[in-house]
C-alpha cells in the first residue's frame, strides 16, 4: 500500500540525537537497508551515527523516514518506509538538512547516492561528481550541492 496523499498535519519532522531516537531511527533503517537492500548489520551501523545529527519524520508517533548529517557537509543513511514513498518526505528531509547545512556555515554538501536516486537529488539541485561504483553491493555515485 503506497500512501500518497498524506495529512501533513500529522507529519513532523525533528532534529534528533542518536541518543535520543535510537530505536525510532533504527526501526527506519534496518527495512529500508537491512531487510530490502540486504546492507549487513555491521555496516549499516557504524559509530559515526552517535555523533552525527539525524532527522526523522514521523507520522502518529511513529517512525516513517530518516536521514543523517555528518559534521554539516554530508548527508546520508536516507531511508523512507516502502509504504510512505512517494509522499514527498524524502524531499521534505532533503531541504530540512539543506537548511540546516546552510545555518550551519557549510558552503558544500555532499552525498553518495544510489543510482536509481540520482534524479531525485538532482532536483534538488546536486550534481553527480563521480563514475559509478559499488558501495555494499549497490551502484553509487557521489554528488554535492554548492551552497
Amino acid at each position: 500500500m503506497k500512501i500518497k496523499h498524506v495529512n501533513t498535519q500529522k507529519v513532523t519532522i525533528k532534529q534528533v540525537t542518536w541518543q535520543d531516537a535510537e530505536i525510532e531511527l533504527r526501526a527506519v533503517r534496518t527495512p529500508v537497508f537491512i531487510n530490502e537492500q540486504f546492507v549487513t548489520p555491521e555496516f549499516e551501523w557504524d559509530e559515526i551515527d552517535a555523533d552525527a545529527v539525524h532527522f526523522l519524520a514521523m507520522f502518529e508517533h511513529q517512525p516513517i523516514a530518516c536521514l543523517r548529517i555528518i559534521n554539516y557537509q554530508k548527508i546520508g543513511r536516507m531511508a523512507v518506509l516502502k509504504h510512505w514513498r512517494g509522499a514527498g518526505l524524502g524531499t521534505a528531509l532533503l531541504l530540512e538538512a539543506i537548511k540546516l547545512c546552510k545555518k550551519n556555515g557549510s558552503k558544500i554538501i555532499y552525498l553518495s547516492a544510489q543510482t536509481h536516486a540520482i534524479d531525485f537529488y538532482q532536483k534538488a539541485g546536486f550534481s553527480q561528481t563521480s563514475d559509478e561504483y559499488t558501495d555494499v553491493n549497490i551502484p553509487h555515485v557521489d554528488m554535492q550541492l554548492d551552497l
